[in-house]
């Protein structure tokens, strides 16, 4: 793995342009990358920059309903304990896993764990 993180592509910078290339300053490389966006075509860095702003928008959502998730577990938590319950309930945390499973596959599952983590800490 090169340090651009494309097998292979010995030589390129992190933004897939040759070390080599002096870009859009006079040298024989491609016209200098849009900042960010990897790409120096200007039509496809404004798509980018909008995809992103929605990106940004969906990454803030789920910080906040994981939060949210996370507290509405501990409180779960905290009732069932404070009456005489299990810390845990096994079969809820599998229905869980696989419910994420089923949607996501491994990675849903990885998911999942974090999620049963975030609300009930380290087993």
């Amino acid at each position: 793995m090169e340090q651009n993180g494309v097998p292979g592509e010995s030589g390129t910078t992190p933004n897939g342009t040759n070390a080599n290339d002096t870009g859009a300053n006079g040298g024989t490389g491609p016209a200098a990358d849009t900042p960010g966006t990897g790409t120096a075509e200007p039509g496809a860095a404004a798509r980018i920059a909008e995809i992103r702003v929605r990106i940004d928008e969906i990454d803030r959502t789920i910080v906040e309903l994981w939060q949210e998730r996370a507290a509405l577990s501990r409180e779960v938590g905290a009732t069932r304990m404070a009456s005489g319950g299990t810390r845990l309930v096994l079969s809820r945390e599998q229905e869980i896993l696989e419910r994420f499973r089923v949607a996501l596959g491994a990675d849903g599952t990885q998911l999942a764990l974090l999620l049963l983590r975030a609300g009930r800490g380290p087993l």
